[in-house]
């Protein structure tokens, strides 16, 4: 017992860099497939809707691998789960890195997922050997040191695999994982272990999630081939279904539910996890839909661009996502989390519509996707932040978790019916989507994000200060 409750080592800033490294290498091993898409769909010959599975496995892993591990670094130290989480990391980066075919591929993303979870735990350690002034500062850099290894890799991913190969596209940065976890388990002592929890970790839930979500994905990837194979189609709704039932009926009965469906009731929470899921459904949209455009060759009606290319014109797109939060606490503390949402879904919408109307030039859809990048960043960081102050102290990570299930949900629904859009729109005996898929896909993006202004109206107008 004395041990236990001995004041943790005090870290320096030796252990506060080797967490930012592996932040570094996390962000940019999590952001190569997105300007790197096109040329994997080319390279192991994907159909549109294929790609946008691929675009979406390590996301979904994410969401549902970060509050277990949030759970069991509670439970048992931050640093021991956060090293066995990045070996799965590491490996699936192999697996990625070696991958010949899109079943190998996928397997290497779903495992690459677990690096979602490597956040939290490493904010569990700075809280840990940090005084509270000191733990603020850390977090803050390491969080921005994320985002700054999702901008490296957006750049460096098309010149490593168009120069090299797309085998190293993702062997680099899992070398670079390789080394910065080596350093934290070097360099960051142990946490001592928090409560227990009796209520455990809610794995029938988590496991009916996962095959709801994965199944879901199918659903939409299969939707274009309909006509070919009905009967393969209705199974899988008729599986969806019973993993959906089975885990309403789990969740509503778990003592610790990973995803306390009771809090929907609250009409704070539901229409913030309703708005969330609109939004990324809109920005989703624009994430696969803009480098898609900008590899339809010229000679069409696209710009031929390369992942090189295609990764500089994202670039102006990340620097948006990661100044919208600043400015998304700025504004609400000013106006209210009311006006915050309901201009980023203007300009979301003013957008998605803008560049269904008008995307002729680079400039168009460099401009459009910063600009849905901003609201996006705007909207959900406000309902984050609303749904967070709506709900007691106590319901704050059940109401969170929520709205970050709704943020997935909506990102892969978006996505997958960006890609069944565009293999529905490509002719029989080309692979160039008609450019009328990309203006559908826009168009109905766009509205639907306009129409969530209804639920913005019955909104409270948040706390101003």
């Amino acid at each position: 017992m004395t041990a236990t409750l001995a004041p943790p080592v005090r870290i320096g800033k030796a252990a506060v860099g080797a967490l930012g490294m592996l932040a570094v290498a996390t962000g940019a091993l999590e952001s190569v497939v997105t300007p790197t898409l096109p040329l994997l769909q080319r390279e192991l010959d994907m159909s549109p809707a294929e790609g946008a599975l691929l675009s979406i496995m390590l996301l979904i892993t994410g969401a549902l691998v970060t509050p277990v591990a949030g759970k069991l670094g509670d439970r048992y130290g931050g640093k021991r789960v956060l090293i066995r989480l990045m070996a799965v990391v590491c490996a699936g980066g192999l697996v990625s890195a070696l991958a010949s075919n899109l079943p190998v591929l996928l397997l290497g993303q779903v495992l690459q997922g677990a690096m979602v979870g490597a956040l939290p735990l490493s904010f569990i350690l700075v809280r840990a050997h940090l005084p509270a002034g000191e733990s603020t500062v850390a977090i803050g850099v390491v969080s921005g040191l994320f985002v700054g290894g999702g901008m490296a890799g957006t750049l460096s991913a098309g010149p490593v695999a168009e120069g090299l190969s797309r085998h190293w596209m993702f062997a680099l940065p899992t070398i670079a994982v390789i080394g910065a976890t080596m350093l934290v388990n070097r360099l960051m002592p142990h946490d001592p272990p928090g409560r227990s929890d009796d209520a455990g970790v809610d794995w029938p839930g988590l496991v009916l999630l996962s095959g709801t979500l994965v199944t879901l994905m199918l659903v939409l990837t299969m939707v274009p081939d309909l006509g070919s194979q009905p009967l393969v189609l209705g199974a899988l709704i008729v599986v969806l279904a019973a993993f959906v039932t089975g885990w309403i009926a789990v969740e509503r009965r778990a003592a610790s539910p990973m995803v306390d469906l009771s809090m929907l009731a609250r009409p704070a929470v539901w229409k913030s996890c309703a708005l969330t899921f609109v939004m990324c459904v809109g920005t989703s949209v624009a994430v696969y839909l803009v480098p898609q455009l900008f590899a339809v060759p010229s000679r069409e009606y696209g710009f031929g661009a390369g992942a090189t290319e295609i990764g500089f014109f994202l670039l102006p797109g990340a620097v948006a996502a990661s100044l919208a939060g600043p400015i998304s606490g700025i504004g609400a503390r000013r106006f209210g989390s009311r006006a915050v949402v309901s201009a980023g879904i203007v300009i979301m919408a003013v957008a998605l519509i803008a560049l269904a109307v008008v995307h002729t030039e680079v400039w168009h859809l460099v401009i459009g996707k910063a600009l849905i990048a901003l609201a996006n960043g705007l909207c959900v960081t406000a309902m984050v932040t609303s749904t967070a102050t709506s709900v007691d102290q106590g319901d704050t990570g059940i109401a969170t978790s929520l709205v970050l299930v709704t943020r997935v949900l909506g990102y892969a629904v978006g996505v997958q019916v960006s890609g069944a859009i565009l293999t529905a729109g490509t002719p029989s005996g080309s692979d160039v989507p008609a450019e009328s898929a990309f203006v559908t896909g826009f168009v109905l993006a766009g509205a639907v994000t306009a129409l969530s202004l209804l639920v913005v109206r019955t909104m409270s107008k948040g706390v101003k200060e």
